[in-house]
């Protein structure tokens, strides 16, 4: 250990909710085309009432509800029709007493009218004449013209990821082009002088292609991000300092692959220490807890665990959530899940947050085991489930929560 300390965990908790950089990504204005899943800076108003104008929202007749009081299957009610509504025009028809208009769905209700019965309860009995079997109320069969969004609401909040019906109702509204957060630039830092690039052809005894950071990538764009690759830094002391001081100034997050735990020839916590302020070194989490969080001039930054499988859970845990903070978003959106039940007895320390690897099938969630150098674990994987820090284990049958991998 060469006279160092070993590290003091902190939990997944204290750390998503302690380490809280300052740190947001540049406002761009977008398209809504090129909008989706990206994150507000500020929410959008409404400068017109949607849908604007009292309108239909059945096929059917615009009449007075009051004409239709009382009317039954064994009572009808007779009215005069009067004319007919023509989509994406306005109404140039009155609807008086004892009258009534033919309405299509998403059509404007005509002047007198305050109600749309629907065309099922209804029979035209002779030329002109509409028979009603079914009383409505003022209000039935319509939205009011700011049912939907009025004047000055919000028609997206700041700070959530645009989803597709947002994208819909921004255009409904007029609204064409968005200021958003620019994507996350997150630079991605491979350190170990047995890590080869993943195109080496022919591995030397104890060299490994790095296949961290390719995985890292993927999980930095799924999250919105713009992964940089920034190469493979030795273990020469020295080299990865040189390196971050290099990349700080353009990343929004840095990301440092390998080389957080602490032995002779982990050189992230000295390098981090001298270019920034290190939160805390350590995570109360398996796999991975040899994890390093630090602020290097206002940019984040995380240290991985060396082997893949607990870089890319921690990165899961702690690091997409860190990236959509970057971005503007408190609440990172939900993964798909599910539930299932457990196949076996689990183990677990408490104090320390346990992520296990699942096969679902059948509603049944089979746990997978496998050293943390093993990315077959995760490919076999169907999601995974979290085994709490107060929890001493659970038990074959307990219903789980299962997080998807998409």
């Amino acid at each position: 250990m060469s006279g160092r300390e070993f590290f003091a965990a902190r939990t997944v908790a204290e750390a998503l909710a302690g380490f809280r950089p300052a740190h947001r990504t540049p406002v761009e204005n977008v398209p809504l085309a090129a909008a989706l899943h990206r994150v507000p800076a500020a929410e959008v108003p409404a400068r017109s009432a949607l849908p604007g104008f009292v309108r239909s929202t059945v096929d059917g007749f615009a009449v007075r509800a009051a004409d239709t009081y009382g009317a039954s299957d064994g009572l009808p009610t007779y009215l005069d029709l009067l004319g007919a509504v023509r989509m994406g025009a306005a109404p140039a028809v009155v609807v008086r007493p004892g009258g009534c208009v033919a309405m299509p769905t998403g059509g404007v209700l005509p002047e007198g009218a305050d109600a749309v019965v629907m065309v099922e309860y209804t029979a035209e009995t002779m030329p002109g004449t509409i028979e009603v079997t079914r009383p409505v109320a003022p209000g039935g069969g319509v939205v009011r013209a700011d049912e939907d969004v009025a004047v000055g609401a919000a028609l997206v909040p700041a700070g959530r990821p645009l989803r597709a019906t947002d994208l819909g109702l921004l255009a409904a509204a007029g609204v064409t082009t968005v200021a958003v957060h620019a994507r996350p630039r997150v630079a991605i830092v491979s350190t170990g002088d047995e890590v080869v690039p993943p195109d080496t052809a022919e591995l030397a005894a104890g060299q490994v292609r790095d296949a961290t950071a390719s995985a890292l990538a993927g999980l930095v764009a799924d999250a919105g991000g713009e992964p940089i690759i920034a190469g493979i830094v030795s273990d020469e002391p020295g080299t990865l300092r040189k390196r971050l001081a290099e990349i700080l100034p353009d990343a929004d997050l840095v990301v440092v692959s390998a080389g957080s735990s602490v032995g002779a020839r982990d050189e992230t916590a000295d390098a981090v220490a001298a270019v920034g302020e290190i939160w805390c070194h350590g995570l109360a989490i398996k796999p991975g807890k040899p994890t390093l969080l630090a602020e290097c001039d206002g940019t984040p930054l995380i240290g991985l665990p060396g082997n893949p499988l607990s870089a890319l859970v921690v990165f899961g845990q702690v690091g997409v959530p860190l990236l959509w903070r970057v971005s503007g978003c408190d609440a990172p959106p939900p993964e798909p899940g599910t539930r299932a039940r457990l196949s076996r007895d689990l183990a677990s320390a408490a104090g320390r947050l346990d992520v296990v690897q699942v096969r679902v099938r059948d509603g049944c969630a089979e746990p997978l085991f496998g050293p943390s150098a093993l990315l077959s674990v995760l490919t076999r994987a169907d999601g995974y489930l979290i085994i709490p820090e107060p929890a001493t284990g659970l038990d074959a049958g307990t219903e789980v929560e299962i997080t998807l991998y998409r």
